[in-house]
């Protein structure tokens, strides 16, 4: 695939960012069913079916609050195409213990089977569109009759969810039951992957609330968990399988929307999961530029970002584990609130080199491409649109997250399951610090230090005659990190 004329004449990064959203906008307003909910895929010619989809258009809600903010559309607006939405959940979708399928008939809201024995109830696309719901009831605060409405109505939805139900007796959730509410499929809930909102959200129920324990014996149980600090490329991964190096993208996305990791620690899994998603991310890229399999357009300064999307045979949940050489943008660009320096690269990448290749005025970045193959993916998704404006507006001002976060529930929910602070500013220093050692060196400090693994960092006390730190001691602590494993216990760096 040769690199094609630029669209337009180079835009600022702000200008860029901009018109990424606007056109992935669209997949979600002008291209919507009448219901309001999102189609689970649309064709870059031609029109879509009936079929649309519960987390997706839980990204849809999400990014219906960005078009509001960004001037896209009018707040009313919003709200209106919000409340359509909720209507259709609340009257015509199907729903199995308060919980949606992942495939729905948009215009008479009857399941459709998302395989023989995925015929009811979906527990983790549920989570998608709970997401969105609580952040949007957040964001229409205002004293108004039409705003308080709605907040009813999304928190008649919300309370309906019977999250307990699906752990079906045990010490986990599960994800489906069929259109008989049994657990016909035995799938359990287990991580490390994109279902961290599931758990999260059904210990934050304040109706049908899992026991809090189940973060441990369920989410936490997962062999993922038990694999930390493997080094890729001189980054460290605190979780997740080597063999994928992190596996698809979309693990760092879909429970990220509205849940912001920056600063918390999860005290029971010992994981920061903006340092896991940043990480993550950093290897993604590191993997595509070293280019092992020798793909075409991989490489540096090239396109890079591996995770679930379409590909020439079938949908792939793509990795460097499962590398086809196939390329979602929305892998890269989600990434923004973690990497936006590389991702702003690959999203110029995307833009200006690949340009009407990849992107349409309908609505913007199709799904994916192999330049190996010389194909170009034929349709955009919505589990993988929305990402990409939601994300992207993360960064830019963090709405989405300050409104999720804002949420009660939530905050509680996060007591119960002992995350704690976390000023964890970049995992990534490569750079000797100096430290202020107080007292001129009467005090020290270095015995004090909660270094993990201990050979970790190298600490010294140090002259310090320029008077630099904090205090102007004569004495600082130097600390040279000796790979990238190291957290530090009552010291933030920021």
């Amino acid at each position: 695939m040769r690199e094609s004329t630029p669209l337009t004449p180079t835009l600022t990064d702000e200008e860029l960012l901009t018109i990424t959203q606007r056109y992935t906008f669209k997949y979600f307003w002008d291209y919507a069913s009448s219901s309001g909910m999102a189609y689970e895929r649309i064709p870059v010619s031609g029109t879509a079916g009936n079929t649309v989809t519960s987390g997706g258009s839980g990204f849809g809600v999400m990014a219906i609050l960005v078009g509001i903010e960004r001037g896209f559309i009018t707040r009313e607006q919003g709200r209106q195409r919000i409340d359509k939405i909720v209507d259709f959940l609340t009257n015509s979708a199907t729903n199995y213990k308060g919980v949606f399928a992942h495939w729905i008939n948009g215009n008479t809201g009857v399941t459709i089977p998302f395989s023989a024995d995925d015929n009811g109830g979906d527990l983790v696309e549920t989570s998608f569109m709970m997401q969105g719901l609580i952040t949007a009831r957040q964001y229409f605060n205002q004293p108004i009759v039409t705003e308080q409405a709605l907040v009813i109505k999304i928190n008649i939805l919300w309370n309906n969810v019977d999250w307990n139900y699906f752990t079906f007796g045990s010490n986990k959730l599960y994800w489906h039951c069929n259109n008989e509410l049994q657990n016909v499929k035995n799938l359990g809930i287990v991580g490390w992957n994109e279902c961290m909102i599931t758990y999260l959200l059904a210990i934050a129920s304040p109706t049908h609330a899992i026991d809090p324990s189940l973060w441990k014996s369920g989410w936490s149980s997962g062999g993922t968990y038990k694999t930390k600090n493997q080094k890729f490329y001189d980054i460290t991964l605190p979780i997740g399988n080597g063999n994928a190096k992190g596996g698809p993208l979309f693990f760092a996305h879909y429970s990220f929307l509205g849940f912001n990791p920056k600063n918390l620690r999860d005290t029971y899994n010992d994981v920061n999961y903006f340092q896991q998603n940043q990480a993550h991310t950093l290897i993604n890229r590191a993997y595509c530029e070293q280019n092992p399999l020798t793909y075409t357009g991989y490489g540096q300064n090239k396109a890079w970002g591996l995770t679930a999307s379409d590909g020439p045979t079938s949908y792939s949940a793509h990795s460097p584990g499962n590398d086809k050489g196939v390329i979602a943008p929305t892998a890269a660009i989600s990434s923004m609130p973690y990497t936006p320096k590389e991702s702003l690269a690959a999203l110029r990448y995307f833009y200006e080199k690949l340009g009407p290749k990849i992107w349409n005025e309908k609505a913007g970045f199709v799904d994916s491409f192999n330049e190996t193959a010389n194909w170009v993916d034929g349709s955009y998704l919505a589990i993988d649109q929305g990402p990409i404006i939601c994300m992207i507006e993360n960064y830019r001002s963090g709405m989405l997250w300050d409104y999720f976060m804002s949420a009660p529930e939530i905050q509680s929910a996060l007591i119960k399951i002992q995350f704690k602070p976390d000023y964890y500013p970049r995992p990534i220093i490569r750079e000797p610090l100096v430290i202020d050692n107080f007292e001129n060196g009467q005090i020290n400090f270095t015995n004090k230090i909660n270094i993990n693994p201990a050979a970790s960092m190298q600490i010294t006390v140090v002259d310090n005659p320029d008077k630099t730190g904090s205090n102007q001691s004569n004495k600082v602590l130097k600390f040279k990190r000796l790979d990238n494993a190291t957290k530090w216990a009552g010291f933030f760096l920021l």
